[in-house]
């Protein structure tokens, strides 16, 4: 029983992690997928993996549904919790890419049965009615959600993926012109609808606004680096939620993470910034 479970363990917080894109909250789903599994009829269970997944699912289906009750009251913009990963981050779901922090949060602009559903279907290729099963719903239901949020996430996703390479050179020059303070430099690398988001939840400096345009960005981020608390800060190019972007550090201790889109042309489209200390726990190793 144990090792059908840690078998699958890594799938389930990548599904839980999906849903609601919190580290913690994702562990505790895990840990009361473990207790509902231990207390199952395992006999009448015919493919643990589906069951587990269903039973993940669920259970963050109905955490996130009290969880966006708080996060209307949530200090300035509200970002996913960001994760180290490696290469393999998602070798067990066929859809890599929802883990990265661009997709994450088109997910967030779903109600929490169409994420449940986009999830199931698009990463999983559960048929609608597997699904309804799942949720409960009807199978006409489920197809009309499963086509309103597939669009939904086609819509809003970046329409230009970088590749590892493109990725690389971005943070590299992204990091050289913030540690040089050139304000120039940061501007050239920006796209001219450029738009910055930092999450700090009001307990570590962050804009409490989307910030707009290169001149503003740049300005912005230029200041928060010089003042003094920024002082010994450093960025190291890291894969982050699948993708390479820049892990702040401060004293050897992690404090931060930001994630880039770019352009066809290399520019940058948009910068999220985490720095919400209580919402780090994924980039600690």
């Amino acid at each position: 029983m144990t090792d059908v479970f840690e078998e699958h363990r890594r799938l389930l917080f990548g599904t839980a992690y999906r849903m609601l894109g919190s580290v913690a909250d994702a562990e505790d789903i895990v840990q009361d997928a473990w207790l509902k599994w231990n207390q199952a009829d395992r006999s009448a269970v015919e493919h643990p993996k589906a069951y587990l997944v269903r039973t993940v699912t669920n259970l963050s289906l109905n955490r996130l549904t009290s969880a966006q009750v708080a996060r209307e009251a949530y200090v300035g913009p509200w970002l996913p919790e960001p994760i180290l990963t490696s290469p393999d981050v998602a070798e067990e779901a066929e859809l890599a890419d929802t883990v990265s922090m661009a997709v994450l949060v088109v997910l967030e602009t779903l109600t929490p049965t169409e994420r449940a559903v986009f999830m199931l279907r698009e990463v999983f290729g559960y048929s609608h009615a597997e699904i309804a099963e799942a949720i409960g719903k009807s199978e006409a239901t489920v197809r009309q959600q499963a086509h309103r949020a597939r669009e939904h996430v086609q819509a809003r996703r970046p329409r230009f993926t970088a590749d590892a390479a493109e990725q690389r050179e971005i943070a590299d020059k992204f990091r050289e012109a913030c540690a040089g303070g050139d304000l120039n430099s940061v501007l050239a690398l920006l796209a001219p609808d450029v738009t910055s988001w930092s999450d700090g939840g009001g307990v570590v400096t962050a804009a409490l606004r989307p910030l707009h345009g290169p001149d503003h960005v740049a300005r912005w981020l230029l200041g928060v680096l010089a003042k003094p608390e920024s002082q010994g800060v450093e960025m190291h190019v890291a894969e982050i939620n699948g993708e390479l972007g820049l892990l702040l550090t401060l004293g050897g201790m992690n404090i931060g993470a930001i994630n880039f889109e770019a352009s066809a042309e290399g520019r940058i489209t948009a910068i999220r910034m985490a720095l919400n200390p209580g919402k780090l726990r994924g980039l600690q190793g």
